[in-house]
This record gives structure tokens, sequence and C-alpha cells, in this order.
């Protein structure tokens, strides 16, 4: 039978023990994360703070100089990062006059979180052997 009802019933009849074996692995893992949220203290959060507001922002700035110097060498044009009023608006910087935005490429994906952003976009994606970049709206 090709209806929900159909299929839930020959499901459930296939694998009679699926639910509650799924509702046991996901009890168990919610009990797992209650106990390690509790390890959690201050110590470790300013720790996770420090990566991600001083370590994590000065190597993302640089990767995305170096991914605007790559495009302009390509494009023969300077170069710029934004300035604080252009990162308000979702530029990352120019390749000559055309503002740019450097996205990872799963921000593809993720529409539903796209903010407006006025400018050309850049994706990229790390791999194991350093960077795949598509300029293709710059290019």
């Amino acid at each position: 039978e090709r209806t929900y009802k159909g299929w839930k019933s020959w499901y459930l009849k296939k694998y009679p023990n699926a639910i509650n074996n799924a509702v046991e692995k996901i009890k168990e893992m919610i009990l797992n994360l209650q106990e390690a949220v509790k390890l959690i203290d201050e110590s470790m959060i300013k720790k996770w703070t420090d990566d991600l507001v001083l370590e994590k922002t000065f190597i993302g700035l640089r990767f995305q100089e170096a991914v605007l110097k790559k495009i302009a060498k390509i494009k023969n044009a300077k170069y710029r990062l934004a300035e604080p009023k252009e990162e308000s608006q979702g530029i990352d910087g120019f390749v000559g006059n055309i503002p740019v935005s450097i996205k990872p490429i799963t921000y593809k994906t993720k529409n539903a979180l796209r903010e407006e952003i006025k400018a050309k976009i850049i994706y990229y994606n790390k791999t194991k052997s350093g960077l795949e970049i598509d300029a293709s709206e710059v290019l």
C-alpha cells in the first residue's frame, strides 16, 4: 500500500523494535549530554570564547585577505578589506570596485539563514590540500 498508514504498518511489522530501540539510544545520548553540560565551567567558557573571538577572528581576517589577494591577481586589479561600516552591510572586501563577501561553500545550502548581502559572493571550500575557491560571480 502506498499510503502512510500502509507503510507504517509494513515498517512496524518488519522492524517491531525499531522505535523503542531508537528511543533508548536517544535517551542515552541525552543523558550523556546532560552530564557533559555539568562539566562546563567558567574557565572552559573563557578558553572557548578567547579562541572564538581572538584566534578565529584573526585567522578569518587573514584568510579573507588571502582570498581577496588571489582573485585580485587573477583580475589584475587592486583589493582591500572592508571598513567597519561596509562590514555591517555584509561586505568583506573589494576586488577593484566590486564589493565581495567571502563565504564557505555550505552557505549556498543555508538559504533560511542567508542575510541580504549587496555584494558578489566568493565561495570557498577547505580541503586537505588547501582551498577551492568559486569566484564565478566576480570573474
